[in-house]
């Protein structure tokens, strides 16, 4: 999604009048609502005075060769509604500075030293980094080097810190759930057991929500542990309640009993590595030792493309109007959140300390347990609300 008719830096440069001047650039992954910020920031810089130059390609356009373009009113007309970004992302190159869940790497001082040069001859007021928290760890090295950034938190995971919620999360889970909708009719046509594989690396939030909303039976995420043992048991026991079909939804980063998430390449180094995989394990594994036929779906990309809910249009354009907001207070280093019903904002550095998982005592969580939902730790049905401990105090 490059500009296909880029001007020359110098040609840019020289058409661009005295107003004072925002970047802004989509880093990461894509997601349904990057579209939306970048609207949100245009409009709302345009109307308070200020010109916007969207970088392409995430970092990787801020340096040789730099690549960007003036945004406006008409280059951006009619994206809000559209998936992925007009500006392109990249979530690997020079600029990758995570490469696990606490592992960081440095930038070299020179690459800071290029991206300067840009912010200088651009006279940039700031820029903003929309991304999550790999491209955000970038965006507070930016900082600490003295140059004036804010942070937009992105991640179709839900698992960036100090915010409610992340845009792309929702239209994540309208993906999930929609398919569970789609295959509680073939699974019951059959009597299959049916295992949904969905996004979550290291947390388990599209699976929690996707599988309430969707009727699971089954909900496998990373931060419970659980059993194949329990995972029969549950079939079992909806058999003898005259259901001879189960619904699995599973984490890709849910670990199996015992061992390490599933990989769907050998072990990187550079960057994190792709996982996948886990769904068809569990489908083989139930249809070897129950006998009951199983299928493995993998929504993969899907969720992370087409048209944002309009809660995710709602969230990323006033993420985008604030963090305009942000530049013009000058509070550099801090990131856009959501406090409902309020849009605040922390420093960068509090939210990329650590991820936001599922709390395995949470009230999402007893509730799931309440309706019956196995989580594959339990053989048999619990009841949550018997725990009288305050919740977080386990």
């Amino acid at each position: 999604m490059v500009n296909p008719d880029q001007r020359s830096v110098e040609e840019m440069l020289a058409g661009m009048s005295d107003q004072p001047r925002i970047g802004i650039l989509t880093a990461g992954g894509d997601c349904p609502g990057l579209n939306a910020v970048i609207r949100g920031v245009v409009k709302s810089g345009m109307a308070l005075g200020f010109q916007i130059v969207g970088f392409e390609q995430g970092f990787e356009g801020l340096v040789d060769p730099i690549r960007c373009r003036l945004l406006d009113h008409r280059n951006t007309a009619g994206i809000l509604i559209q998936g992925g970004t007009i500006l392109g992302s990249a979530n690997r190159g020079k600029f990758g500075s995570k490469v696990g869940v606490d592992q960081l790497r440095k930038l070299p001082a020179e690459l800071v030293a290029e991206v300067a040069e840009t912010f200088q001859r651009f006279q940039l007021q700031g820029l903003i980094c929309v991304g999550g928290d790999g491209s955000l760890s970038t965006a507070q090295q930016f900082h600490e080097s003295g140059l004036p950034v804010v942070g937009v938190p992105k991640t179709t995971d839900n698992d960036l810190d100090c915010t409610a919620m992340t845009f792309g999360f929702d239209s994540a889970v309208d993906c999930a759930a929609d398919a569970l909708d789609r295959l509680h009719t073939t699974a019951a046509s059959h009597g299959r057991v049916m295992v949904l594989e969905v996004m979550g690396r290291h947390a388990g939030w599209i699976a929690l929500q996707a599988g309430i909303a969707g009727g699971a039976d089954v909900i496998l995420i990373p931060e419970i542990p659980w059993k194949f043992e329990n995972i029969f048991a549950k079939i079992d026991l909806r058999r003898q309640m005259g259901k001879s079909f189960t619904m699995v939804v599973v984490a890709e980063g849910a670990h199996l009993p015992g061992g390490h998430a599933v990989t769907a390449e050998a072990q990187q180094t550079d960057r994190q590595t792709r996982l996948g995989g886990i769904g068809n394990r569990i489908a083989s594994e139930i249809q070897e030792r129950t006998g009951q036929e199983a299928r493995c779906v993998v929504l993969g990309h899907l969720q992370r493309g087409g048209r944002p809910t309009t809660f995710d249009r709602s969230l990323a354009t006033m993420y985008g109007a604030h963090a305009v907001r942000l530049i013009i207070q000058k509070k550099f280093g801090e990131m856009v959140s959501s406090d409902p019903p309020e849009i605040v904002s922390v420093p960068i550095s509090r939210a990329i300390e650590k991820l936001r998982t599922v709390q395995p005592q949470s009230s999402a969580v007893q509730a799931a347990r309440a309706m019956g939902i196995s989580f594959g730790d339990y053989p048999r049905p619990m009841n949550p609300f018997a725990v009288v401990t305050p919740l977080g105090s386990g």
